[in-house]
């Protein structure tokens, strides 16, 4: 089953999309990480790359429509040895903030309570279990004629 999406992709050649139909990723920003989905039977994983990253780092989210929300905020601060105020003032600090949002569209067969999500040796990764069969049967329902 293919993942619906945005064909509007920025850093993935559009040939991707056409070949895998990895359009259901919208990068809504030029900083996104690189990106991997697997399927299973039983889930899809996503994992994206988040070097430095913890996991006070990311806020994950479902939003309306199906949407899962990744986000990652993150600072950090570079000093030379022996740099301080109290060894007077600086002629070069580096500071970095790195900031992306990943918009994923979930497909139907996805059992959204069931999402979990960890951050090990630098890669995000988000567990998408599916639906059992059972539980993708649509109801069925009769409606009493007057």
């Amino acid at each position: 089953m293919m993942i619906p999406a945005n064909r509007e992709q920025r850093g993935w050649p559009a040939l991707w999309g056409n070949l895998f139909g990895s359009e259901w990723i919208a990068k809504t920003d030029g900083t996104t990480p690189a990106v991997n989905v697997r399927e299973t039977d039983d889930r899809y994983r996503v994992e994206v790359a988040a070097p430095g990253a913890t996991r006070e780092d990311f806020k994950i989210r479902i939003e309306e429509n199906d949407r899962l929300m990744v986000t990652l905020d993150k600072q950090s601060e570079r000093r030379s040895e022996g740099e301080g105020a109290e060894q007077g003032r600086y002629l070069r600090r580096e500071f970095s903030y790195a900031h992306f949002r990943q918009n994923l569209i979930l497909p139907d067969d996805i059992d959204t309570e069931r999402i979990e999500a960890k951050v090990e040796n630098g890669v995000l990764t988000i567990d998408l279990p599916k639906k059992s069969a059972e539980e993708l049967k649509p109801a069925v329902k009769e409606i009493e004629v007057r």
